[in-house]
């Protein structure tokens, strides 16, 4: 019924569809390979942030289109080159979980997690609130804090949105280590230059 009455829409050029169109895909840019953070023995990340991928973080993150995730999760978790054992995400703030209504990075990681047949678990908590969006360089590379909230071991893939400074990567992957974890793996949507 809710179709019929807004049927969905690419989340790009808003054409009729669900998720994003073939033609819409073709436009965005491939990330380049950057090297992992402090911390992570590998990091990959989709696509660049710019044009078309700053508009298809912010349809996914702050305009509901979550419809578009599986598609990118699936494309994500092509690029994982290590076995791993179990998927992750960096949390975002309490405070935009409740207004979004969703964590945007969840929703990448299990649909990355499904992809690559793996378990997904909510292996942190964000202790700092404050959101990275619109800080500056030096703020970000404060970074958010996280802590484990749970055990864990082996190798773990560690998934978020966008990767600018890998302030938040590496922030959560010391939780990661300090929980038990032997290797961690990062995975983003997109990264910036």
């Amino acid at each position: 019924m809710f179709d019929l009455l807004l049927p969905p829409r690419c989340a790009l050029c808003r054409r009729p569809g669900s998720g994003l169109c073939r033609d819409c895909v073709a436009t965005l840019p491939p990330a380049p390979d950057l090297g992992a953070p402090p911390g992570l023995v590998a990091c990959d990340s989709l696509l660049r942030y710019e044009g078309p991928t700053r508009e298809l973080v912010a349809a996914v993150k702050f305009h509901g289109h979550r419809d578009a995730v599986p598609l990118l999760g699936a494309a994500m978790a092509r690029l994982v080159q290590h076995p791993v054992d179990v998927v992750t995400w960096a949390p975002t703030s309490a405070a935009r979980r409740r207004d979004r209504g969703y964590d945007q990075a969840e929703l990448l990681a299990r649909a990355a997690a499904g992809a690559l047949g793996r378990r997904t678990r909510g292996l942190l908590r964000r202790v700092s609130a404050g959101s990275q969006t619109g800080h500056d360089r030096a703020h970000r590379l404060a970074g958010p804090e996280f802590r484990a909230r749970r055990a864990c071991h082996g190798t773990v893939l560690l998934v978020d949105d966008v990767r600018t400074t890998g302030a938040t990567l590496c922030a959560a992957a010391d939780a990661l280590t300090e929980a038990g974890a032997t290797v961690v793996v990062g995975l983003t949507l997109a990264v910036t230059l």
